[in-house]
Formats: structure tokens, C-alpha cells, sequence
């Protein structure tokens, strides 16, 4: 029985068990859930500003993980973590007797969420930890995994994060079992509650095609940001597409899913057979409700949240139920090797149903038999093949990489090295951000590589000369704020890439982004690039680089703005940022960067139809910001006039370029009526509410803070009379946090 009445957030009576879809026909206590999210579903989450606050945090304010972790042994620890790996545990008994293969999917699958488009998803976190990653199908037995961790874990602390550990953990797997990794940088730190991640809009797990575009014979076009090609797995389902195996079909979803990571064509096959060279696939029985248990966050209290609990025989060992795939690839599962090619060209193919009920391919003609070893007894059979690893042999790219790597092991071990290291490293951004004594000397080009700074560091008063230069050379004071934030917003606080340091906005693909409006870019660009050399001709050896003055132009104009509002402020500023190059800029792998918004700067692609707000929301915690900061950024970019294409939606201000609080002031005014233009959907007019006259016209980014409950709070706070000031400096802060934000050596 329920208790609705008390308002008492427990359950009377009973076992205190939940009923699986008991409880769909009312609202969730709030210990439950968020009731307000069942009435409105489609209402702003603004928790995504608000992410990992301290006050959930165990740690106190001051800790400095990056520190602890230094302070490690990290050879002792990689020792510990060996141990834990080769001793085999009763309670969940390791295939081959050896731990690794478990503990390297566990490390794949915590890296392999990472997706470029946002880079979203990653080891960095430890998400595995929580829901939905900890339940996804795909992730079927890694609770296990991160058990068999707990004694490491547990002796290290929180000198050790679960991110790092599960990374590191993977690279000791590998080495024992006789590969030699790249390298291993630490320094993730956890976090302690899941991360919004719009991992899609499936209500279902391992559903049909329902994340593509246009599917038909011919085309797949995977909807973004998503990186798998269905919800709960990782990349591609492994008996083909939607399940029908046929591989010459898989190939094209294995390419377009791993290159949603960033991954070519080599380090695909490099990852998908190092992967398969160790370990099996679980599928002793059909995984149906009646053989396997609820994931863990759904599992009961007395599972202490072990989830997928398994009533097949003994539920362990050979019995063990996952995917219900039944696969084992090579003749020696615990051994780093080329075998996984020799195999999957020795044999003629087959498909057929496994033990699981589920597609695996198998030699045809009885081939191979009793030469694959059984993980927990003394039998033995024939090496079998998902219907993806057959993709590597139809695909005719595949095919010719793949029998590279079987005539030339060396090749293999040194492909799959780089490939695994960027697998679990992609998410860490720049090599500055790298800790520990495993550190690759090397750099890549997918570190965003940045040059050595040269020459001596500009004086405070050579700041300010700049920042005169800047206002005479005649360049607006919109136009300096819109390049300044074009530059400095590229930033992403999933994967730390972008920013306005390297100014790589002046180079390919940034400078001909529709979102930065490339000719008036290339305008203020050529300006400051000529204030630039003035500067270093006469005051050599000190030097300012492109990147240090486009930020110190955006500072110059805020400044102005302050200052005629009757409020004058000084931006900080650090200087200190250098310029890469164009070779040191990975074309492809920064067009994920593109933005089809900016709600910042009022604007978001044609092409894009979903509500600004919303967009601009995401694009906030992408920034990094808090509700607040998101708020002030909106109010002072509108008055400054940094619309994207001069536009004067939003810019509710009768003296634009002064940084006022008009535009709250203006919103929040009674007098006025908003509606609709027929025209232009998602569009609006103001008009004088009694004598009708059309006063401003703005969009749903900028009505947001007017009609969302908790947003107009905080736009109240800079409307009201006495927050003219607080507003500027508020503004200030937070436009010099995204200045700053990717200054990775001032702050880990």
C-alpha cells in the first residue's frame, strides 16, 4: 500500500520492494523523481548548469585530485591492480583464469561512449558507475568488472578516481597478457551523479533503426549528436544491423558510429580485432526475462547493485548469460597476437543461431573444431565470429587493412597501440591536462597540439596600449564582442577542445563557419592581425600573440561599455596564449566543433528546427556555465549588439553598446504585450501596451527568461533598480571565465 495522503516520500506496508510498472499511473514522490518533469515534459532541465555542485561531493572544496594522483606510485598500483587481475574469485570466476578481458571491455566500454559531435560520453567521469551506463545492455556484466576492482579502489582511495582507474586498469590487462601500450595519462576526476546525456529518444533498449534519417536501400544517415546506431549499445549491434546478419550491411554502420569517435578506417579494425583477440562473448542461454535478472539500477536492494543476476545453471562460468552471443574468437584468448586475422581468413564463413538464440558466424565444414578452449572446463570447439568481425573481410577497405595486420603483427600491435591510447584518452583534451610518469613523449594531432610560446610576455601596460589600438582601428564595439566570443565560446567542457587559445578561429575549418559570419570575421581579423604586427615590431622582443588579442579586443569593448553605463571595470586577464597553425589544426576532426546555434548571439541555423532555448541551454553546458552566468551572458551580449548578422532580436535597449541591464529591464515590463509572428515561428514583437506601437522584436532565447519559472527569477534579480551595477560586474566575470576557460596552465 501507498500512502499518498501524508506527504510522507515513503512506502508503507509491504516488502518495500517497487512493482516493475506499478507505479506508471501516478505521480513520483520526490525522493523518486521529479514530479514537475511528469506534468511538463517537455520543460527545461536546468540542472545541466548545475552539474556535480559541492555540495554533493565527498571531497572537500580545496582537494586537489590531480595532485593526489601525482603523488601515487603508480607502478605499486599497476602491481596491485595485476594481482587483483590473476587471482580468480569464487563468486564470479574468470574466464581463462584471468580477469583481463573482462577489465578490458569495461575500460573499452567506458571510453567507447565518447562521441565527437558533443564530446560527450568518455571514461573522464567514471559514468559507468551510474545510470544509464551502468544498466545499458551492452554493459551486461561490467558490474563484475568494477567489483573485481574494489580492493585497488578501495586501498588508494580518493587518490585514485574510478575514471582513472578503469583507463589504467585496461592498460595493466593489456600488458599482461603481452602488449605493450602506448602510454597512460591520469588526472580524470570522478564525479559523484549522473550526467545529462541525451543518449536518445528511445523509450526501449536495443530497439530497431529509429535514431536514422532517411533509411532506406541505400542510405543510413545516423541522427546527431548519437554515436551508437541503436540505445544501449556502445557503437553497432554485433549480429548486424537491427539484428539481420549480414555484414556487408554492418560495415557502413561500424564506419559512420566509429567515426562519430574520430576513428579512421585503420584504427577501427586496429580497435574492433585488439578488442577480439581476448576474451569471449556470454550467451550460454537465451537472455530472456525467465534466464536473466533486471540491470542494476533496477535490480532489488539486496543485490547491493549487482544487477543481470543469472539463473542458467550455476549463472557463472560457462553458464554465463550477457549479450547471449556465445563467441569465442582465437585459439588463445589470453594472448596478445595477430591470430584474430589468421582466423577470420583461414575459414569459410557461416551464420547460424548459437546456444543464445542470437547470429554468430561459424567455419563452414565442421572447421576448426577443437581448437578454441573453453573459458571454465576442459572442452573444447570451433573459433566463431560476430557478424561485425565478418564485416572486416566483405567491406573491400576493411578487407585490405585487415590483411595488412595479418601478415604484419608489427603493424597490428603498433596501430592498435595508438588507436586504444586515443580511445581512452580522447575525452582528456590537450597534452597540458596529462599527469604521471606514462605520459607518450609524443603528441597528435588530435590533442589539439599548440605551438611554444616565443618571444617575452606583454606588460600590463602594453595590455592597455593594445586595448587603444583596438578601439582606433576602428572596428565596433559589436564587432570586437562577437569575434571575442566566437573565439573563446568554440570551447567545450565535455572533451576540453576549442577555446580561444591557438586562435585557431583565424584558421580552416573556424574561419568559415556560418556561425562566426566569415567576411565580417575576416574583416576584424585582418584589423587585429595588423594592430598585432605594429605592436610586435616596436615593442620586440615582447610579443602578443593573435589569440592574447582578440581576447584583449573583446575586454577593450566590454570595458567601453562598462564605462559609458557609468560603471567603469577592468576584464581580468592573463596573457599567455599562442597561435597553432594550420597543420597543427585537424581539419575533419574540428568540423565536429561546428555550431548549428548560438543562442548567445541570438542565432541558429536555418536548417535546425528545435525550440532556441532549449539549444541555448545545451550550448551553456557545453560552456561550462551556471544558470546564473548563462543569464547575465544572454542580457549583456543582446545590449552590446553581438547578434549573429546584426540582427535586433533581443536587443531590447534604446542606447545599444552600453553594457546596461536593459535588456531584463525591458523584458519584465508590464506594459508591453509579446506575440507571435505568423512569418516567422519562433519569433516575437513587442508593442507598447497602449498605444500599440511596435518597440522590439525578439525569439524564444530571449523570452525564455521571462516565461521559464526559474529563469525570470534570476532575470528579475537584473532588472530590478538596484542591479545596474551588479549586473556589469557579474557580466564581467563571466565573460572572462570564458576567456579563460581552456587556460589549462593556469588551472589543471
Amino acid at each position: 500500500m501507498t500512502d499518498t495522503t501524508s506527504g510522507c516520500p515513503v512506502i508503507h506496508g509491504g516488502s518495500g520492494e517497487p512493482t516493475p510498472g506499478s507505479d506508471n499511473d501516478r505521480l513520483v514522490f520526490p525522493t523518486e523523481g521529479n514530479p514537475n518533469q511528469q506534468w511538463w515534459p517537455k520543460r527545461l532541465n536546468l540542472h545541466l548548469l548545475a552539474h556535480n555542485p559541492q555540495e554533493i561531493r565527498p571531497t572537500d572544496p580545496d582537494f586537489d585530485y590531480v595532485a593526489a594522483f601525482e603523488a601515487l606510485d603508480l607502478p605499486e598500483v599497476k602491481k596491485d591492480i595485476e594481482e587483483v587481475l590473476t587471482t580468480s574469485k569464487s563468486w564470479w570466476p574468470a574466464d581463462f583464469g584471468n580477469y583481463g578481458p573482462l577489465i578490458i571491455r569495461m575500460a573499452w566500454h567506458a571510453a567507447g561512449t565518447y562521441r565527437a559531435s558533443d564530446g560527450r560520453g568518455g571514461p573522464g567521469t567514471g559514468q559507468q558507475r551510474f545510470a544509464p551506463l551502468n544498466s545499458w545492455p551492452d554493459n551486461g556484466g561490467l558490474d563484475k568488472a568494477r567489483r573485481v576492482l574494489w580492493p585497488v579502489k578501495k586501498k588508494y582511495g580518493k587518490s585514485l578516481s574510478w575514471g582513472d582507474l578503469m583507463v589504467l586498469a585496461g592498460n595493466v590487462a593489456l600488458e599482461t597478457m603481452g602488449f605493450e601500450t602506448l602510454g597512460y595519462s591520469g588526472g580524470r576526476e570522478d564525479v559523484w551523479e549522473p550526467e545529462n546525456v541525451f543518449w536518445g529518444a528511445e523509450s526501449d533498449w536495443l530497439g530497431t533503426d529509429a535514431r536514422y534519417n532517411g533509411t532506406n536501400e541505400t542510405t543510413r544517415e545516423l541522427q546527431k549528436p548519437f554515436g551508437a546506431t541503436t540505445m544501449g549499445l556502445i557503437y553497432v549491434n554485433p549480429e548486424g544491423p537491427e539484428g539481420n546478419p549480414d555484414p556487408a550491411a554492418a560495415a557502413p554502420d561500424i564506419r559512420e558510429t566509429f567515426h562519430r569517435m574520430n576513428m579512421d578506417d585503420e584504427e577501427t579494425i586496429a580497435l574492433i580485432a585488439g578488442g577480439h583477440t581476448f576474451g569471449k562473448t556470454h550467451g550460454a542461454a537465451p537472455d530472456t526475462e525467465e534466464n536473466v535478472g533486471p540491470a542494476p539500477e533496477g535490480a532489488p536492494l539486496h543485490r547491493q547493485g549487482l544487477g543481470w543476476e543469472n539463473h542458467n545453471g550455476s549463472g557463472k562460468g560457462d553458464d554465463q548469460i550477457t549479450s547471449g552471443l556465445e563467441v569465442t574468437w582465437t585459439y588463445h584468448p589470453t594472448r596478445w597476437d595477430n591470430e584474430f586475422f589468421h582466423i577470420l581468413f583461414a575459414y569459410e564463413w557461416e551464420p547460424v543461431r548459437g546456444e543464445g538464440g542470437h547470429w554468430h558466424w561459424r567455419p563452414k565444414d565442421n572447421g576448426g573444431a577443437d581448437m578454441v578452449p573453453m573459458a571454465h572446463s576442459a572442452g573444447r570447439r570451433e573459433p566463431r565470429m560476430l557478424t561485425t568481425d565478418i564485416s572486416l573481410r566483405v567491406d573491400p577497405t576493411y578487407e585490405k587493412i585487415a590483411r595488412k595486420f595479418k601478415d604484419d603483427q608489427a603493424a597490428f600491435s603498433a596501430a592498435f597501440a595508438r588507436a586504444w591510447f586515443k580511445l581512452t584518452h580522447r575525452d582528456m583534451g590537450p597534452v597540458s591536462r596529462y599527469v604521471g610518469p606514462e605520459v607518450p613523449s609524443e603528441t597528435f594531432i588530435w590533442q589539439d597540439p599548440l605551438p611554444e610560446a616565443t618571444g617575452e610576455q606583454i606588460t600590463a601596460a602594453d595590455v592597455a596600449e593594445l586595448k587603444q589600438a583596438v578601439l582606433d582601428s576602428g572596428l565596433s564595439t559589436a564587432r570586437l564582442v562577437a569575434t571575442a566570443w566566437s573565439s573563446a565560446s568554440s570551447f567545450r567542457s565535455t572533451d576540453k577542445r576549442g577555446g580561444a587559445n591557438g586562435a585557431r578561429i583565424r584558421l580552416e575549418p573556424q574561419r568559415s563557419w556560418e556561425a562566426n559570419e566569415p567576411a565580417e570575421l575576416a574583416t576584424a581579423l585582418h584589423a587585429l592581425e595588423s594592430v598585432r604586427a605594429g605592436f610586435n615590431e616596436t615593442h620586440a622582443p615582447r610579443e602578443v600573440s593573435l589569440a592574447d588579442l582578440i581576447v584583449i579586443a573583446g575586454n577593450a569593448a566590454v570595458e567601453m561599455a562598462a564605462a559609458e553605463a557609468g560603471h567603469p571595470v577592468e576584464v581580468p586577464f592573463t596573457p599567455g596564449r599562442v597561435d597553432a597553425t594550420q597543420e597543427q589544426t585537424d581539419v575533419d576532426s574540428f568540423a565536429f566543433l561546428e555550431p548549428e546555434s548560438d543562442g548567445f548571439r541570438n542565432w541558429q541555423s536555418a536548417s535546425l528546427d528545435y525550440p532556441a532555448e532549449h539549444l541555448l541551454v545545451d550550448k551553456a553546458a557545453l560552456l561550462g556555465l551556471t544558470a546564473p552566468q548563462m543569464t547575465v551572458l544572454v542580457g549583456g551580449l543582446r545590449v552590446l549588439g553581438a547578434n549573429h548578422g546584426g540582427s535586433t532580436d533581443g536587443v531590447l535597449t534604446d542606447r545599444p553598446g552600453v553594457l546596461s541591464n536593459d535588456f531584463f529591464v525591458n523584458l519584465l515590463t508590464l506594459d508591453n504585450e509579446w506575440t507571435p509572428q505568423d512569418a516567422a515561428p519562433g519569433h516575437y514583437t513587442c508593442t507598447d501596451g497602449e498605444t500599440g506601437e511596435e518597440l522590439w522584436t525578439g525569439t524564444r532565447a530571449d523570452l525564455v527568461f521571462s516565461s521559464n519559472s526559474e529563469l525570470r527569477a534570476l532575470a528579475e534579480v537584473y532588472a530590478s533598480d538596484d542591479a545596474a551595477d551588479k549586473f556589469i560586474d557579474d557580466f564581467v566575470a563571466a565573460w572572462a571565465k570564458i576567456a579563460e576557460t581552456d587556460r589549462f596552465d593556469l588551472h589543471h
